[in-house]
């Protein structure tokens, strides 16, 4: 970046949006420090080694140390000499269901005191609307020093940061002209097409309605599988014949709807515009949907297996894909659905022995999740009541599903959320049934002939 103006950084909070950008940025010459204050964090990559599942990440992790363009330390340092602040802490929502905004302000007062004349701070955290100019700029301004401001929102998908920050369109909204300009010129390195929008509360509302628009489509996706379970039909068949060669169809196919942005980004996006005196009704309609669907899943399954014979009242269970979602992988289980199907089966199931496998997540993460870790497809099947997919990962949709059926105790069932199999082309042993989800009709049930 020899010759760029702005070519040292400072990234404040390397969860999975900070440190994925750091590393990217790094890779293409920018000199990065990265702030983040969790002490565990900070031990792994003074080791080269990243605190999460992302393909490529440690490679290029250690390079970038290696070649000295990556630091990673608690505090900015001072007498920091770069010239752009890049804000990524997280925005949870907090147990109100309201956003908090505590990260974002103390991380907006840490930058602050080490602002220095025309500086450029650059907001990618997902903020409810209004915030860059309501929040953050009274506290930059508190500093007394000429500094510029662009909200500029990550957009990547996990298991493809690296690959989407270099390719994706980056948008840019400045609180001045000159700020997006600058903003945008500091982008196009990294990626070659920048979007300038008219200002930053443009580029806060497209992070949010990218988001709120693809729960949307995946509760529509959920209600046709509710449907499909009330007619007898298949879902899956519904949705993969009706946009065959069609190209004004475009469903996804039902499952289990969360992750650390989905799960929190229609709230946020409600919240602000509640304050502003309307509700959006379809986005918060589609959260719902969403956010019920485990408890109506897990009530439908214990009044279908307590009507079967011999069904144990004390099952085991096996739940398998915990993270929030299989396709790309990822190990992340923030905001994963299997939390509350998880929960809801406690209730449904009192006193069953519950199981965990996971593609991605280590055997600890899935002893931490509270489930008895199982390290292969086999174990995970072997001597369960119910097993059930809850995320699409390609090892579950893979697998030779008929052999380990045949792991299973008698009578069992597979309840797959994601419809990796047919039914009618299955061959199961005798006392194991297969169920997808808006494919109630269609299921083997124990003891039926498949």
């Amino acid at each position: 970046m020899q010759g760029f103006a702005d070519n040292e950084v400072c990234i404040l909070g390397l969860g999975y949006v900070g440190l994925t950008l750091a590393v990217a940025m790094a890779d293409i010459g920018f000199k990065v420090t990265g702030v983040e204050v969790r002490d565990d964090v900070l031990a792994l990559l003074d080791a080269g080694r990243a605190h999460f599942y992302e393909p490529g990440l440690e490679e290029k992790l250690k390079r970038v140390r290696r070649i000295g363009n990556f630091a990673a330390v608690k505090r900015i340092p001072d007498g920091f000499a770069g010239t752009v602040f890049i804000v990524t802490v997280g925005t949870p929502l907090g147990a109100d269901g309201r956003s908090r905004l505590d990260m974002v302000e103390n991380v907006s007062r840490e930058v602050g005191s080490h602002l220095k004349p025309g500086d450029l701070v650059i907001m990618r955290s997902t903020v409810k609307l209004g915030i860059t100019r309501d929040v953050v700029v009274p506290i930059l301004d508190a500093a007394r020093k000429d500094y510029q401001l662009a909200f500029c929102p990550e957009r990547t998908l996990e298991g493809k940061a690296l690959v989407e920050l270099r390719q994706l369109p980056q948008i840019v909204g400045g609180l001045t002209t000159e700020a997006a300009v600058r903003a945008a010129q500091l982008f196009a390195l990294l990626t070659p097409t920048v979007v300038r929008v008219s200002d930053v509360e443009t580029a806060e509302m497209i992070k949010l309605v990218d988001n709120a628009q693809r729960d949307v489509a995946f509760a529509y996706a959920n209600e046709v599988a509710r449907a499909c379970d009330v007619v007898g039909i298949s879902a899956a068949e519904v949705i993969q014949a009706g946009k065959l060669g069609y190209p004004r169809t475009n469903l996804p196919m039902p499952g289990p709807v969360g992750g650390p942005c989905l799960e929190k980004d229609p709230h946020i996006l409600a919240e602000g515009l509640r304050e502003r005196g309307i509700v959006p009704e379809v986005t918060m309609a589609a959260r719902a949907l969403n956010e019920r669907q485990p408890r109506e899943v897990v009530s439908f399954l214990g009044q279908k297996l307590r009507s079967i014979k011999n069904f144990p009242e004390r099952p085991v269970i096996t739940l398998m894909g915990l993270a929030f979602k299989g396709q790309p992988a990822t190990d992340d289980l923030r905001g994963t659905m299997a939390r509350p199907i998880l929960a809801a089966l406690r209730e449904t199931f009192a006193g069953a022995e519950f199981r965990g496998y996971d593609a991605v997540v280590s055997l600890e993460g899935v002893a931490g999740f509270g489930l008895s870790p199982r390290a292969t497809l086999a174990e995970a099947f072997s001597g369960s009541n119910l097993t059930l997919i809850l995320n699409n990962h390609l090892v579950f949709s893979s697998m030779p599903l008929e052999d380990h059926a045949a792991l299973m105790a008698r009578p069992g069932l597979i309840y797959d959320f994601w419809n990796c199999f047919t039914a009618s082309a299955l061959h199961l042993p005798t006392g194991i049934g297969y169920m997808a989800l808006g494919s109630h009709g269609r299921a083997i049930l124990p003891g039926e002939a498949a």
